[in-house]
């Protein structure tokens, strides 16, 4: 006993030595964030190839805007794409001219949104922790830097975020814009109140001064044109949300933000000082012109093809087979936030969201916990009515849950001696927003804890059989076995629930949730990291290899034909255009009309899996083998007028 407080001793030491030196405070704080972010989203970040099939289509869209300079309209193999909006391809685009076209410049932008999200994230809950000491007269830094420390870390260590951070899609993107515009707007609605409650102080003080004269007057913010500054990012910030993804880019914040005023009772309060109007106006300013150009390029095929087919018809319809059932998102919350999802039931009983008078006498800063709630059930429930499903749709509010899991562990982060901070003769009234949590609560979470580890050390060990096949890898799931990861995954997952149970025993709280931190760190440095580089060099290699073949045996103006397959990454990789053909007998008939055309040169490249060959019936000398990698062959078939052709489909 006396052991752990001679440590919890040490560490408080340590903590209010940062607290009273502010370079050094600041100093330690961006060293945790560059490790972390480096760990979580720089490492390896482009030493493996583009991942197919969604990754290329961005990356190459964003090649053809830097080489063409058409930054209005984005193209891919030589059609519209009007998936996403433009931000994506113009952060590419300008990765590239500053660092090449490169895979690291594809995901430079995802991972630089994730990474300036983390530490906004730490900086709020910092913030949060420094009010809440001011409020209540302490100071207790241990609580308020290992609670920071957390956050960020849980921010950033989760496999959602780890893996969408890390892949040139727009998803990251608008994940960092929306959860940024909420954490500035909570602090534009937080400082507001803690401004106007120092104000009442002072006018406290000034009146048993006993002064005769009326305080001087000060410069109203109602008067103000422009709201504050972090209301000023919030608007901003909404509208490279839009850029980034469309009208869900201002429907996600503005459902969160509208719902959690109308609970504590300040819709127009907040409204007025925010300066909506103006808002609307910055808003619109910065994202309407890009679809206007776009519109106005385009007309009724840009309309049809992004407001209706992308957008609204992923909401009311089933797209592209991508549905689920309505318990879809629990099990993606579940796994993607592991292993700390099992801590945000607890998490969220421990607000007491429910007690609505509660919520409302408190000071505006202290509405954290219950902002955090609105931000990650709204989203929740918003995709969770929507009819296509698909895991990166819930990624806004993985770090909602991050500082749910966050707040519930400062109850166990307290400061031996939280040292008094010396007041004015009036004292500020002392609330706590939430109640500390019982062990016994946090007992039962830690065992599920322990439960949850022990299933996925299981499940890992047993990997093989319950993973699927995959067409591009013949022997993928003997090649699994062979590398090992399983067991060593499996061996990982199972120290950590016995070392949980161990601290559950112990009753040493405070250390169980960075086990689960130190188990996904090694997780993702021995297992995951070595993974996608098994992934990428049985699976995508011989992709690149291809298409470095392609790019030297191409003569000009001869086409390539993918046959059955579609892999946006030749398209990428080899610079050219790609004619993608379904079936056999397509290929033999388009080789038939290409050749009746008199075309030059009097041939065209076909690259397809081995399989596909099997079932054109072309002879040795009707086509020449140019190289082979993994399960795709690339060929040379040399025009020729020839009889009828045959085909066997079977």
């Amino acid at each position: 006993m006396s052991m752990k407080l001679s440590v919890k001793h040490t560490v408080d030491q340590w903590f209010n030595k940062i607290a009273k030196n502010p370079a050094l405070g600041v100093t330690v704080s961006i060293l945790w964030l560059i490790v972390i972010g480096w760990i979580a989203f720089g490492w390896n970040l482009g030493n493996t190839g583009l991942i197919d099939e969604t990754e290329p289509l961005f990356a190459e869209a964003s090649r053809q805007m830097f080489v063409t300079g058409d930054w209005i309209t984005p193209f891919f193999n030589g059609d519209t794409r009007f998936d996403k909006p433009a931000l994506i391809y113009w952060c590419q685009a300008i990765a590239y001219a500053i660092i090449g076209v490169n895979e690291w410049a594809v995901r430079l932008p995802s991972a630089i949104a994730a990474f300036a999200l983390v530490c906004l994230g730490f900086y709020t809950v910092q913030w949060y922790f420094a009010r809440q000491d001011e409020l209540e007269q302490v100071s207790r830094p241990t609580r308020r830097y290992k609670t920071s420390f957390i956050a960020a870390a849980l921010m950033a260590l989760n496999p959602e975020t780890i893996i969408w951070a890390r892949i040139g899609v727009s998803d990251m993107l608008l994940t960092g814009c929306i959860a940024s515009a909420l954490l500035c707007f909570f602090l534009g609605y937080a400082g507001k109140g803690v401004e106007s409650r120092k104000q009442g102080a002072g006018s406290r003080e000034q009146g048993e001064n006993s002064s005769p004269l009326p305080p001087a007057p000060c410069p109203s913010a109602s008067s103000a044109l422009f709201p504050n500054k972090w209301y000023l990012a919030f608007y901003v910030l909404i509208a490279g949300a839009i850029l980034s993804k469309g009208p869900v880019g201002i429907v996600l914040p503005g459902l969160i933000v509208a719902a959690f005023l109308l609970y504590v009772g300040k819709f127009r309060e907040v409204l007025r000082e925010m300066r909506l109007l103006v808002g609307m106006l910055i808003i619109l300013g910065l994202s309407v012109p890009w679809f206007a150009l776009v519109i106005w390029r385009n007309g009724w095929n840009y309309i049809n093809a992004f407001f209706g087919y992308h957008n609204l018809e992923r909401f009311t319809e089933v797209v592209n087979g991508h549905s689920a059932p309505w318990y879809f998102y629990f099990l993606v919350v579940l796994l993607g936030f592991a292993p700390y999802s099992v801590y945000l039931p607890i998490s969220i009983v421990r607000l007491k969201f429910w007690q609505r008078s509660h919520w409302r006498s408190l000071e505006r800063f202290q509405q954290f916990g219950l902002f955090a709630w609105f931000w990650f059930a709204s989203i929740f429930g918003f995709f969770s009515i929507a009819v296509t499903k698909l895991p990166s749709y819930v990624l806004p509010l993985m770090p909602a849950a991050a500082i749910l899991v966050a707040l519930f562990w400062s109850d166990f982060f307290q400061d031996i001696q939280a040292r008094q901070i010396p007041v004015s003769s009036s004292p500020l009234v002392s609330a706590s927003s939430t109640p500390p949590v019982s062990p016994s609560f946090l007992r039962v979470s830690g065992w599920v804890n322990v439960m949850f580890l022990s299933v996925l050390a299981t499940a890992l060990f047993n990997i093989t059989h319950i993973l699927g096949t995959d067409p591009a890898i013949s022997n993928f799931h003997e090649l699994i076995q062979q590398s090992g990861l399983p067991v060593i995954a499996g061996l990982m997952w199972l120290i950590c629930a016995i070392s949980v149970g161990g601290l559950l025993l112990s009753q040493r709280w405070n250390y169980i949730i960075g086990i689960n931190l130190i188990g996904f760190v090694a997780f993702l440095i021995f297992v995951l990291t070595p993974a996608s580089f098994f992934i990428d060099r049985e699976r995508q290699l011989p992709l690149r290899e291809l298409s470095a073949v392609i790019l030297e045996a191409k003569q000009p103006n001869e086409e390539l034909i993918m046959l059955g397959f579609k892999k946006p990454s030749v398209v990428f990789y080899s610079r050219i255009h790609v004619n993608y053909l379904r079936f056999p007998q397509e290929a033999i008939e388009h080789i038939q009309n290409q050749a009746a055309k008199g075309l030059q040169p009097p041939s065209l490249l076909l690259l397809a899996e081995q399989k596909k060959f099997l079932q054109m019936d072309l002879q040795p000398d009707d086509y020449k083998s140019l190289s082979t990698k993994g399960a795709y062959s690339l060929v040379r078939v040399p025009f020729k007028k020839k009889k009828n052709q045959k085909i066997d489909i079977s």
